[in-house]
């Protein structure tokens, strides 16, 4: 009985030590497959983006002249209409610079009538001296005058010709003088007037940048003092939208947007314009979006970042399969892909289609390692048609050559089956697993 047991004993340990490494080889040299199903549902295509939100018009309001701050009339949040003053520069010293200016004119003014009178006091003089020298001609004519008396009279009247004509240059120059201390007067007036500050628009105040009784320097550009946005009632959301998105994003587009401080709140909004001016990072071009909405109850504040939403197409009732599953490849040798693309009549240009980057327009590519951002995707367009691997009860594999519609870059549509058969609850492969002792790419079926 012992001997009878310990050869049971020792079969049972070969039985199962011969089953379980052939399961073990079984298991070690087949490809595991994970799949994923054709489902029948809707698919909204959209444009995700991130913006900020703006007012239309922002104006910088800021001081001209230099000086220290005498009054705030105007604070954050203040509503102000246009002409309003919003803050005063201390006047005094552009006060006395405006009553120095008009004393200069009235001096000036003063030098322009003593010249005026000189002239004519010359011209007076002028006449007299004209007289004699023309008796002085008609007496050395009769011989009575000698010649050294008609010079002296002929110089007199030179000299009293000169005179006036020095006299006229005064006069023009004290005008000049005149007119140069009348600019100096309208200058310090200008810059007196510019020490009270006004709103040049109608809006709301959102930024002051001074204080009370600080000095501002506008020496070589304006100080800011005061940020004003026209109407915040309607404002805008500029976002940054993908090259390939834009030409799918019409004027007038309705828009949904959220924001963190309303989270619960879906707040819409239209597309206004696609400005034609790119931005490049890191070779990825973008286009601003303006995205115009109403903000009636001021919710909505400057600065605030919306994620916007911008649909472009919608199915409903439509066959789908995950993007996965679009970017799959068997783990098989180049040529025994072709051989298995050529048993299924995918022939030519159509065996390109089971490459994996038919879809990596539609869904960036994930990060690998935790905490590593995902790479950028490749911005290229989206194929029309694709090869998905169908799986059979029996583990094999079919190709099923498939043409594209929209996508939500999580499913795409499948508009029509071009090559094979693809039903609702078709299992797709999505990743196949290979065994630890084989080479991806060199196995064979």
């Amino acid at each position: 009985m012992k001997f009878r047991l310990r050869w049971l004993v020792l079969a049972a340990v070969v039985i199962g030590t011969a089953l379980f490494g052939y399961f073990r080889f079984t298991a070690s040299t087949q490809i595991q497959n994970f799949t994923a199903k054709v489902e029948r549902g809707s698919i909204d295509d959209v444009v995700e983006a991130t913006g900020t939100i703006n007012p239309i018009v922002t104006v910088l309001v800021g001081s001209q002249v230099s000086g220290t701050i005498a009054e705030l009339r105007a604070d954050f949040n203040s509503r102000v209409r246009k002409g309003d003053i919003v803050a005063v520069i201390d006047p005094a010293l552009f006060e006395g610079a405006l009553m120095e200016a008009k004393s200069d004119l009235a001096n000036s003014k003063a030098n322009l009538v003593a010249a005026r009178a000189n002239l004519e006091k010359l011209n007076a003089a002028l006449v007299q001296t004209k007289a004699d020298y023309d008796r002085a001609v008609g007496l050395s004519n009769g011989g009575v005058l000698s010649q050294q008396q008609l010079d002296i009279a002929k110089s007199n009247f030179d000299s009293a010709n000169a005179a006036v004509n020095a006299a006229v240059a005064n006069i023009t120059q004290a005008e000049a003088q005149v007119q140069q201390k009348e600019a100096g007067v309208r200058v310090a007036q200008t810059n007196l007037d510019y020490t009270i500050i006004r709103s040049p628009i109608d809006g709301t105040v959102v930024a002051r940048n001074v204080d009370l009784g600080q000095t501002v320097a506008a020496s070589f550009s304006a100080p800011t003092i005061f940020t004003i946005a026209k109407d915040l009632k309607t404002m805008w959301v500029f976002t940054k939208t993908d090259e390939s998105d834009v030409g799918s994003i019409p004027i007038g587009k309705p828009v949904k947007f959220k924001v963190d401080a309303f989270p619960k709140e879906t707040f819409l909004g239209v597309v206004k314009q696609v400005r034609m001016n790119p931005t490049m990072v890191q070779s990825v071009v973008t286009y601003d979006t303006i995205i115009e909405f109403s903000n009636p109850d001021l919710k909505l504040l400057p600065g605030m970042t919306a994620y916007v939403t911008i649909p472009l197409a919608s199915v409903e009732n439509v066959l789908k399969i995950p993007n996965t599953a679009l970017r799959y490849k068997p783990p098989y040798a180049p040529d025994e892909i072709l051989a298995i693309y050529k048993q299924y009549g995918i022939d030519g240009a159509e065996r390109a289609q089971a490459s994996s980057d038919s879809l990596a327009a539609a869904t960036p590519p994930q990060s690998s390692s935790p905490g590593v951002p995902p790479a950028q995707p490749t911005n290229r367009p989206k194929a029309d048609t694709a090869v998905v691997w169908k799986r059979h009860s029996d583990n094999s594999m079919e190709p099923v050559k498939v043409s594209l519609g929209i996508t939500d870059h999580a499913y795409t549509q499948i508009t029509g089956v071009l090559k094979g058969q693809l039903n609702d609850g078709d299992e797709l492969i999505i990743r196949s697993t290979v065994p630890k002792n084989q080479t991806p790419g060199t196995l064979r079926r």
